[in-house]
């Protein structure tokens, strides 16, 4: 048996390869797939969005905790979230942790910054986002999420 034998003993042109209607059929077929993909994928994004703000509220929420059982008090409305990356004006420098509560403070998913109250509406502190339309009130995505629900 010859080495590079064809089987169908056609002589090779160098020509052999995919036809433009083949390239263009596959091309269609994977535009296909990934519109598939993507109408799958793209209503899961604001989920994640209303996730990551909850765990967000959670951690400055734990960090408010500890801040609180160092200084015998929330920080001020003032001071705010800062309070928690660095030490606010009037809390005993020796009692504050010298990384913080936390090693900085982050955007809510949306790109606006998280909203503290002391006192809060719903309880001793308030911690929200007003979701992704930034403003108070809302419903679905542009629903306000907050650490008292």
């Amino acid at each position: 048996m010859k080495q590079n034998e064809n089987t169908d003993d056609r002589p090779r042109t160098g020509e052999d390869g995919f036809t433009l209607t083949e390239v263009l059929v596959t091309m269609a077929i994977i535009g296909l797939l990934a519109t598939g993909v993507v109408l799958a994928v793209l209503p899961r994004l604001g989920d994640a969005s209303v996730t990551k703000a909850q765990a967000d509220i959670a951690s400055y929420e734990t960090a408010l905790e500890f801040f609180r059982l160092d200084h015998f008090r929330y920080p001020d409305e003032q001071a705010g979230l800062a309070a928690l990356v660095e030490a606010p004006p009037g809390v005993d420098a020796a009692k504050y942790p010298p990384e913080g509560y936390i090693q900085r403070l982050r955007d809510d998913p949306w790109g606006n910054p998280y909203i503290y109250r002391n006192p809060g509406e719903f309880g001793p502190i308030d911690i929200l986002s007003y979701g992704a339309d930034g403003v108070e009130g809302g419903e679905g995505a542009d629903a306000d999420i907050g650490n008292w629900q």
